[in-house]
């Protein structure tokens, strides 16, 4: 099942290498869980980065421009998505 977000939550960025094996399990979320979280969420702005040699980051942000960084370092898809559930509430 797909989160649905708060409405504190204004924008998630997700960033990863395309290749790195510790972004291995975010191109399997979005592989396995981004369009499900994109239809829950339609209008909502979920913005993928993808740069050579990054560690995987979701960057938050939050009402009146707070933001806040979680690292995807080394986690399977479902933490992917249990992470991203955690924050969006």
């Amino acid at each position: 099942m797909a989160a649905r977000f708060g409405s504190k939550l204004k924008e998630l960025r997700i960033h990863l290498c395309q290749k790195g094996g510790s972004s291995s399990g975010v191109r399997d979320f979005l592989a396995q869980h981004y369009v499900p979280l994109k239809q829950a969420n339609p209008k909502f702005p979920i913005l993928v980065r993808e740069c050579s040699g990054v560690t995987p980051v979701v960057w938050a942000r939050y009402e009146h421009g707070q933001e806040k960084a979680f690292s995807l370092e080394g986690l399977k898809s479902d933490d992917v998505l249990s992470t991203i559930k955690k924050i969006s509430q």
